[in-house]
């Protein structure tokens, strides 16, 4: 049984979350679950030790509400930016377990929100980082840092190609190169195991975006050859707070 008293919430005290949660136990009371989304999950990304807490009670919810499962999958975004976050999601992994179990079975229906579900999915999965950096890979570039020389370089994944480049503001992208493409037996987790789920559910162009950032860039200011999934996770390491 949770203590309410021994945590706080966005606001501090945190006495009105079991009183919202039983409300939308009851019932899908839409204020409800806003003030919830306010108390636990502040602007989509602020998470506190109460956010951890309610984790069980979300698990109850969300085979019948994917209110709870969305809620659930951003507080988990969350949790290394919490400075006790690893610490609080170890009395819930039952909790934890069985989102991630509902949040695979809600993908393999390839519902319209298929990306914010696998991004959910990563992100009960332990996968945090790549939970609140990825893009749907469709259109995207992504700002890295060469590990060899530090000049900064784009990386683009989707209709405007797959190259690395150095961003001139008058020019655009200049002096591209190719990305190299990891093969599926090239492949390690956890990219092995989201290039496979994305083939599994159809996700084809989000599984070949995959295999590109999980493949090598070329830096086009000291010609050295640098794994894009590294430096990526480097630039989007989340910022640790207090609450």
């Amino acid at each position: 049984m949770t203590d309410w008293t021994q945590v706080v919430d966005a606001h501090g005290a945190s006495e009105r979350v079991p009183v919202l949660l039983e409300q939308v136990e009851r019932a899908e009371a839409l204020e409800a679950w806003d003030e919830l989304w306010d108390r636990l999950c502040l602007h989509g990304e602020t998470v506190s030790s109460a956010s951890f807490a309610a984790l069980p009670r979300l698990a109850t919810l969300a085979p019948r509400s994917d209110r709870a499962l969305e809620l659930a999958g951003a507080i988990m975004r969350g949790v290394l930016q919490h400075h006790d976050g690893e610490a609080l999601i170890e009395d819930c992994t039952d909790a934890i377990a069985a989102l991630r179990e509902l949040a695979d079975q809600r993908l393999r229906t390839r519902p319209s929100d298929y990306h914010r579900v696998f991004c959910d999915l990563l992100a009960l999965a332990g996968q945090y980082h790549w939970s609140a950096a990825l893009e749907d890979l469709t259109d995207d570039f992504y700002t890295v840092c060469c590990p060899h020389c530090v000049v900064e370089v784009i990386v683009a994944i989707g209709d405007h190609g797959h190259y690395s480049a150095i961003r001139d503001w008058d020019l655009g992208d200049v002096e591209r190169r190719a990305l190299q493409p990891a093969s599926t037996e090239e492949l390690l987790d956890p990219g092995r195991w989201m290039h496979a789920t994305a083939v599994r559910d159809g996700e084809l162009r989000l599984a070949e975006g995959i295999r590109h950032l999980f493949g090598r860039a070329e830096c086009p200011g000291c010609a050295s050859v640098f794994g894009i999934a590294e430096a990526y996770t480097i630039a989007n390491l989340p910022h640790t707070s207090d609450a």
